[in-house]
């Protein structure tokens, strides 16, 4: 049943996925990097942030977390 589930995935439709949320992790990441005081809250938490909640936490980053 399992060997059914990963035929059944279009690969087409997943890799775009994945390559837009490495694109939003370096950005953020370099962001983050680059924003050493100009960042809401702790700085080493909104990295947490970043890296755990893959693809929603960079989003969050760029909504909540910067101050420009």
């Amino acid at each position: 049943m399992n060997e059914f589930a990963m035929e059944s995935i279009n690969l087409g439709l997943i890799l775009p996925i994945f390559f837009i949320q490495g694109i939003l992790i370096v950005v953020a990441v370099f962001d983050w990097i680059k924003q050493e005081e100009n960042v809401r809250g702790n700085r080493w938490v909104w990295l947490v942030i970043i890296l755990v909640l893959t693809m929603i936490g960079p989003i969050l980053y760029f909504i909540f977390g910067r101050r420009k």
